[in-house]
């Protein structure tokens, strides 16, 4: 299907302010902007930053876990950022993304121009300024998942307007299809749980209970032995020295190294080999996760010997490698999350709920009350299962935790888009909020600043406060960096249309020079 068909099938009226036909798209206009979408895209970056910034200053390979090395005013601040913040503020931006998606849509259906072509640039766009941010500043860059998931959006608006589809080309079946789609990975989650329940007794439950203990205990065994086979080994190295009497050392190296396979090995009845194949042994269990944790361990200090203790180029190998491996995951992250996300930011404003936001009281104040209510007590419950130190130890339980927290998380990111807008339709709270509506305006460009400040903070090719600075220490560094980006994105945007970023961003997606400095009256 052309752009041209995808014009004409547009059956969606577009938001009011959407300009008269022109010979060619260009970007939208200050005065036609949706100022509530740039206040929230303001607010996100607050919390994004909130959120980003412990993983400028602890190795990113354990993201998603709690430090549990936090004590006294540190951890509750941490416990407070995870409760409130993380995994909310992506998914609020992620509606910002497919309502900025929608108005720009909607903008090119009125004036009856392809859209297809050029949106696919400016995400390919998108896509190269996340690739860059990612290997040359810090590798948690989510806009080249952003990118792809754009590209996906798109893919499904066309298919959407299929004649086969079109049926579904509806702002209400767009909402439901989104919520069941976010919606399914849960209840088949849900599922699970109901089969294992149904499946495990009370005594099954104790019999792996236990025998997750004695698992548990065998790796803390592992553990010991290991250390103190390297601390014999560096003994046994530091001992040789003029003695030409060396012959014992490789025999006593290899038996060292063979530890862990004996200990492993120890405790196994050769007439059960067959039923070890199939079911493994505590002893095997043990030595699979030892493994696993040594891996783990390994990396983790490959991160921080990279980003602490390297120099700029080691850190950009480091973060090249890392990239390879995160690309592997964005299409699962894509169609499993971002993308029925999109789906309902694209709902909110071809339904004429976001732009019209002062006559859909009801909904948005549902979102708040329920969003923020249902979403405070499942995430709530979720992180005390989660913060108990039993829960290593009992998978279903370490399941259940991670549903209600993860559960939470959209809940409470619909909760803020509803508060958020809701006080909006105040004019007290809206001229108070209207001070984050540069700083969203310029979200691009905020977003790639905060990484260059922080990674010039931490790293060790530059400021060298690596894992020095504490959870209570680094809000005050947010709350810095908050003030100096609303202050100067209001200064920049007093003297230029867009960004410096949004700049290049525009440009190079219409393929001309976009003009830069504000005119002046």
């Amino acid at each position: 299907m052309s752009d041209k068909d995808l014009s004409e099938q547009h059956d969606t009226a577009p938001p009011s302010e959407i300009i008269a036909p022109a010979p060619l798209l260009a970007p939208v206009a200050s005065e036609q902007r949706i100022n509530a979408l740039d206040i929230l895209r303001g607010f996100a970056l607050i919390g994004i930053l909130l959120m980003n910034i412990e993983w400028f200053g602890r190795p990113i390979s354990n993201l998603a876990s709690f430090n549990p090395d936090l004590t006294g005013v540190d951890h509750a601040v941490g416990w407070l950022i995870r409760c409130f913040v993380e995994g909310k503020f992506y998914k609020l931006f992620a509606l910002l993304f497919g309502m900025g998606f929608a108005v720009m849509l909607t903008q090119a259906m009125r004036k009856n121009r392809p859209f297809g072509a050029w949106f696919v640039r400016r995400m390919l766009v998108l896509l190269l300024i996340g690739l860059i941010h990612a290997v040359f500043i810090w590798q948690g860059d989510i806009l080249h998942d952003y990118a792809i998931s754009g590209l996906l959006m798109l893919a499904f608006i066309y298919l959407l307007r299929k004649p086969r589809f079109q049926k579904f080309n509806n702002p209400k079946s767009i909402l439901r299809l989104a919520l069941w789609w976010l919606t399914i990975p849960m209840l088949i989650t849900c599922l699970v749980g109901v089969a294992f329940g149904v499946s495990f007794d009370r005594q099954s439950v104790q019999k792996q209970w236990q025998e997750s203990q004695e698992v548990s205990a065998l790796v803390s065994q592992l553990e010991v032995e290991a250390t103190e086979a390297a601390e014999l080994l560096l003994e046994a190295s530091g001992s040789v020295d003029e003695s030409e009497d060396v012959s014992a050392t490789p025999s006593e190296d290899k038996s060292l190294q063979s530890d862990l396979d004996i200990v492993a090995q120890e405790e196994s009845d050769p007439q059960e080999v067959e039923s070890q194949e199939e079911e493994p042994t505590p002893q095997q269990q043990a030595q699979q996760i030892f493994e696993y944790q040594q891996e783990h361990d390994e990396k983790e200090l490959q991160e921080i010997t990279a980003l602490k203790d390297g120099s700029y180029w080691q850190a950009t190998v480091f973060r090249s490698k890392a990239l390879i491996v995160w690309l592997m995951f964005t299409p699962v992250f894509a169609l499993t999350l971002l993308l029925p996300i999109f789906l309902l930011g694209y709902w909110l404003v071809v339904s004429g709920a976001i732009k019209n936001h002062s006559q859909h009281p009801k909904l948005f104040g549902y979102m708040a009350r329920i969003g923020l209510g249902v979403g405070v007590f499942v995430t709530v419950a979720g992180l005390l299962i989660l913060g108990h130190p039993a829960v290593e130890h009992i998978m279903p339980m370490q399941a259940v935790g991670n549903i209600l927290f993860n559960g939470g998380q959209y809940f409470m990111a619909a909760g803020y888009l509803g508060l958020l807008i809701r006080l909006l339709d105040s004019s007290k709270w809206q001229k108070m909020l209207a001070k984050l509506a540069p700083m969203g305006r310029m979200a691009l460009t905020n977003y790639i600043m905060q990484s260059v400040i922080l990674s010039s903070v931490f790293y060790g090719y530059a400021g060298g406060f690596y894992g020095d600075v504490s959870r209570t220490s680094q809000m005050l560094v947010v709350l810095v960096i908050v003030i100096i980006q609303i202050l100067l994105s209001s200064w920049w945007l007093k003297h230029y249309q867009f960004g410096p970023l949004e700049w290049v961003w525009r440009s190079l997606t219409y393929k001309t020079r976009q003009p830069f400095k504000v005119l002046p009256n």
